[in-house]
């Protein structure tokens, strides 16, 4: 057994194509065939099931491939210790974000990095929690942002921050006369959400009762339409479609007039979501993680309540 061997079966089950892994470890599909048919006689169980399209991972393939990303991240340790005194702060991080906190955390967040972290550029992506999970579990991202509730075998969080939900409504409707909103006030109201997937749908579903669709309604555009991001949602309210309930930091109105656009808080008991970053317990850059949390804690996001580190 050899690392090269774990690398091709962590390849495979992350690509499910043998062609396409052969590809990402830069080698011809034959070779790689081969070691990982050595590697099963070896272990004596099939970590793969080979169909004509594509290829599934077995039961006990899924452990084994957890273990093999373990040894090559310890493997990556090693070499770690090796060159202490080499910089962890030196050579790229692969950071990933749900779609709902990118793009109005990286904007503040990449120049702050830059200035304090100039050798560790980021390779970002945003992408669904599960997609971004699964990825940070087979190493393609080294730590990822998303909402709480989170709970990943092999993962450890670190809360960021608390942001409050708003609603965001034309400047022209009614409830912009309040200066507050009652959740209760959105029944009636034709609200717009992000479509099924997104985390943040469930959190604001989860706060505002008021919002979720009426039985027999789902569907209907009197009373809920989807969008398929918060950019769309936003440019919706402003064309008059209806309301939203926005994270704060996404609420903003920089793009329109406020004869457009109108952001009311709620009253009594305010819906949010905590903000946390996650990556492997093993991961070997530790000193990179703390400037990733260090650097959001400096961004300019005024409207959120930023939580005390515990790490």
């Amino acid at each position: 057994m050899t690392l090269t061997e774990l690398r091709y079966i962590v390849a495979v089950a992350r690509e499910r194509h043998f062609g396409k892994a052969a590809k990402a470890c830069f080698v011809s599909q034959p070779t790689l065939s081969i070691a990982i048919k050595k590697l099963e006689d070896e272990l004596g169980v099939q970590l793969f099931e080979r169909r004509a399209s594509d290829v599934t991972v077995t039961p006990i393939g899924e452990h084994v491939v957890e273990q093999a990303q373990r040894a090559l991240e310890a493997a990556a340790g090693v070499k770690q210790v090796a060159n202490q005194g080499k910089d962890q702060l030196v050579g790229p991080l692969r950071l990933g974000a749900i779609h709902t906190i990118g793009p109005y955390l990286f904007p503040e967040l990449i120049p702050v990095l830059r200035k304090h972290a100039p050798k560790m550029p980021l390779f970002i992506e945003e992408n669904y929690t599960s997609v971004l999970t699964e990825k940070l579990k087979l190493g393609e991202l080294d730590a990822i942002i998303i909402a709480l509730p989170f709970t990943e075998k092999g993962l450890v969080t670190l809360s960021l921050y608390k942001e409050p939900f708003v609603v965001v409504m034309p400047s022209s409707h009614p409830l912009t006369q309040r200066k507050t909103i009652k959740a209760a006030q959105l029944e009636n109201e034709t609200v717009l959400l992000l479509g099924a997937g997104h985390c943040f749908r469930d959190h604001v579903l989860e706060a505002c009762p008021a919002c979720i669709p009426k039985p027999g309604l789902e569907g209907d555009l009197e009373h809920t339409i989807e969008g398929s991001s918060l950019e769309t949602i936003r440019h919706m309210v402003v064309s008059g479609l209806g309301v939203t309930v926005l994270p704060c930091t996404a609420a903003g109105a920089d793009r329109y007039s406020q004869r457009l656009l109108a952001i009311r808080r709620f009253s009594g008991r305010v819906p949010s979501r905590t903000v946390a970053l996650a990556w492997r317990v093993t991961f070997p850059r530790p000193k990179a993680i703390d400037m990733v949390q260090s650097a959001i804690a400096q961004c300019n996001l005024s409207c959120v309540k930023r939580l005390p580190s515990r790490r």
